[in-house]
């Protein structure tokens, strides 16, 4: 049987459980320690995977910053970057930066518009058919078979909340801004669905840090009966 990578889930959110606000800038959520703090848990990541919502969105380029960490991660015997991974159903633009900084990049198209993604990005990463709709539990096998031992998962909302309905994360990290967004149009960490994490299978908290002035909770995902 494959083996799948361990899955974490990392965001930022307000206190009222939104990823950013409905403006065009990027609302940033998290403080200087805490974003260092993000580029450790990707440096100890095999691969880092976002949807290409907010790829179209953020423009991120998804790299490991830190020279040192990188440096570290060759002197284990690793890549310099983490493989980035992204997954869509429609197609996206190559000239998003996604592609054209770091390493290896997969990306797992919907059969339907595999041909369409593959045309789009030329080269520029390796495209997998992912099924119709994307199976996110074979993509994890493939991965898998691809090496992958630890996948970050920065989301979106809809990545994020398919991965926990799906009872696919094993591990979750929230950090909490101290602050409201409060628009109902602005994008939220989760959206609606049927989760196993209720209130029947509590997940268990691992850590609890103070950050500045953001909360870290860690919480092992795996729900267990309360």
């Amino acid at each position: 049987m494959m083996t799948r990578p361990y899955v974490l889930l990392s965001w930022a959110m307000s206190v009222d459980g939104y990823l950013d606000d409905a403006t065009p800038q990027r609302l940033l959520l998290s403080n200087a320690d805490d974003f260092d703090r993000v580029d450790q848990v990707r440096a100890e990541s095999d691969a880092i995977l976002i949807g290409a919502t907010t790829i179209r969105r953020d423009n991120p380029r998804l790299l490991v910053n830190s020279d040192q960490r990188r440096a570290a991660r060759v002197a284990q015997g690793k890549p310099e970057y983490p493989v980035k991974v992204t997954l869509t159903s429609s197609g996206i633009d190559a000239g998003h930066k996604f592609f054209h900084t770091g390493g290896d990049k997969l990306v797992y198209a919907s059969s339907p518009a595999f041909d369409k993604v593959r045309a789009e990005l030329n080269g520029l990463a390796t495209v997998v058919d992912g099924g119709d709709p994307i199976d996110l539990g074979a993509m994890l096998d493939d991965l898998g078979g691809r090496g992958i031992g630890r996948l970050m998962v920065e989301g979106g909302g809809t990545i994020h909340t398919q991965f926990l309905t799906q009872n696919l994360a094993d591990e979750i990290h929230l950090a909490m801004a101290p602050f409201f967004v409060g628009d109902a149009t602005a994008p939220r960490f989760v959206q609606p669905g049927s989760f196993p994490q209720d209130v029947a299978h509590r997940m268990a908290v691992e850590e609890v840090r103070q950050i500045g002035d953001i909360v870290l909770v860690r919480y092992l995902a795996k729900p267990v009966p309360a």
